[in-house]
């Protein structure tokens, strides 16, 4: 619970790592729920739609011509003025450099010209943080991170503090979604498409791997993933005059969902072994792959079996969102962090060593 008389602190978010332009602004103190004041997103799929995938320099350019006015609404929207602010939050990386750059040269500049503290955020902490603001889970908390770029389970013990259990060893869940629908000429994003064809097909009508599934990983007491394997097989299945896509997506789905469900599983032993004293854990699940009805079923169900309690964002702020990363920068802001107007940006930056 927020700490009775503690003044709430109130964050401008800025986040432009991929393709997504957006800013907010929530108000709140830790452990949350904050309140969004205003969330302000634009997607470029339509500009990269063509290429079937992100192209950085179409992004980078469309973050220039688009945030002004983004965080300008961002602003009119929680009707507050500058000195309403205690900080300004930017992703700092991992991201898109080119993209990375304009938000977080933007936030120095805001910052500097409002006379506001920076606040530089990883943008997976974003994602990480994001229960927290939305139903204010208390650490520590396993996550499941799916994104179009990362695909990673992590004990969350501090707002700045991650144990990294596993990885993804080739593609994350997110960018196999993308590349099965190019593959299978569904359209760009493909994540969404193939949960739509999946939904009406016959999840065992191909017999596709499931990498790692069971078995250790290359790590010892890791729990990785990988499925580079599972792309291959999608793209010789493409290949076929005579797949049904329906069938192809939902076998493919299929095949995501027990990875998943066996490397968290796995996780859950490893996170109890961990933190033995916490009477009821909570499994999170952040990013773009959680808005995927069947996979937040089938991890549901995984959790009450394993009684663990499980919290997943709505679909709107498990995608990429200004929201995330103005509450990750609210969380240390509140721990008393802070950063130079000399931070540069990052196009990698984990949360973590593994254990």
């Amino acid at each position: 619970m927020n700490i009775p008389g503690t003044k709430p602190l109130t964050v401008l978010g800025i986040e432009t790592s991929c393709d997504e332009t957006a800013a907010a602004v929530v108000r709140g103190l830790p452990p949350g729920p904050g309140a969004i004041l205003s969330n302000v997103v634009f997607s470029q799929s339509e500009a990269h739609a063509p290429y079937g995938g992100v192209v950085p320099e179409i992004a980078s350019r469309a973050h220039l011509e688009l945030l002004d006015d983004i965080i300008e609404r961002a602003m009119a929207e929680a009707r507050l003025d500058w000195r309403d602010l205690d900080a300004i939050a930017a992703t700092a990386g991992p991201g898109l450099i080119g993209g990375v750059m304009v938000g977080l040269t933007t936030a120095k500049a805001l910052a500097l010209g409002a006379g506001k503290k920076l606040v530089a955020v990883n943008h997976l902490a974003g994602h990480a943080l994001t229960a927290r603001l939305t139903d204010g889970v208390e650490f520590p908390f396993l996550l499941l991170l799916v994104s179009g770029g990362h695909c990673q389970l992590l004990a969350v013990e501090g707002a700045d503090r991650f144990r990294l259990y596993g990885t993804t060893m080739d593609d994350a869940a997110g960018e196999a979604f993308d590349k099965v629908a190019k593959l299978l000429g569904l359209g760009y994003p493909g994540g969404p498409q193939v949960e739509i064809h999946a939904a009406r097909g016959n999840p065992r009508a191909y017999a596709l791997p499931r990498p790692l599934l069971g078995r250790p990983s290359a790590s010892a007491g890791a729990v990785d993933f990988s499925f580079s394997g599972l792309k291959t097989a999608m793209r010789q299945l493409a290949q076929d005059q005579t797949v049904r896509i329906d069938d192809a997506c939902a076998s493919f789905q299929a095949a995501v969902i027990d990875i998943l469900r066996d490397r968290t599983a796995k996780a859950m032993g490893m996170f109890r072994d961990h933190f033995p004293d916490t009477a009821s854990p909570t499994l999170v699940i952040a990013g773009g792959v959680a808005a995927n009805r069947a996979i937040g079923t089938a991890l549901a169900a995984l959790a009450a079996d394993q009684n663990f309690q499980i919290r997943v964002p709505p679909a709107r702020l498990c995608t990429d969102n200004g929201a995330m990363i103005a509450w990750a920068g609210l969380e240390r802001l509140a721990l008393g962090n802070s950063d130079p107007l000399v931070i540069g940006p990052k196009a990698r930056w984990p949360l973590s060593n593994s254990v």
